[in-house]
């Protein structure tokens, strides 16, 4: 599809060409357009349908006034445009702080089929067990994750995320977390139990 996609392109920027007789500011007006559709459609060319991400690392990483371990796991569904899929997931820490949430990510091909910047925002529900208050139930959480993606499309990366209730509360301390992410196509999952 990425070959096809390219010979469009090239056959678009010769035709602006003929077309306007090598004006290269009237070209420059149909190409730009055609490398942002390119940039879009390798955005969602980098999927391999459903993952499951299993993550762990550090809890309130940067303040450090309530650290833990934290451990986790994201369901990550099959994009449904530009790279953007749904996610849902929670982690817990070692002082028993649990967090659900549901949200999106977007796949951002930085080398295609290689290397990922994966933004993502989702709300959920907190509670703090023995560990860090964050002010309240209702939590927020934004986000940025780095990929290696492997040529069996398994991936590896880390991610810095950030929660907090957006001042909802009267208290809002909120908190970040850094982890390492390993994130498996459900289909090999289904591959590996023999489905």
């Amino acid at each position: 599809m990425e070959e096809k996609y390219s010979m469009i392109l090239r056959n678009r920027a010769r035709d602006s060409q003929d077309l306007l007789g090598g004006n290269s500011m009237l070209t420059l007006k149909h190409t730009v357009p055609a490398a942002l559709s390119a940039l879009l459609l390798s955005t969602t060319l980098a999927q391999a349908g459903d993952y499951l991400s299993l993550n762990g690392g550090y809890y309130d990483a940067i303040r450090h006034k309530d650290p833990a371990a934290v451990f986790g796991a994201e369901y990550r569904f099959d994009s449904f445009q530009y790279g953007i899929r749904p996610i849902i997931g929670g982690f817990m820490t070692t002082d028993n702080g649990t967090y659900g949430y549901a949200g999106f990510d977007w796949d951002v091909a930085l080398l295609p089929n290689q290397l990922y910047l994966i933004p993502n925002f989702a709300v959920g529900a907190y509670g703090e067990g023995h560990g860090r208050q964050l002010g309240g139930t209702l939590e927020f959480r934004s986000g940025i994750e780095l990929d290696y993606q492997f040529p069996n499309t398994q991936r590896v990366g880390v991610a810095l995320n950030h929660i907090s209730n957006a001042g909802i509360y009267n208290h809002n301390p909120g908190e970040e977390n850094v982890i390492a992410t390993y994130s498996i196509p459900v289909a090999t999952i289904g591959h590996w139990m023999g489905r």
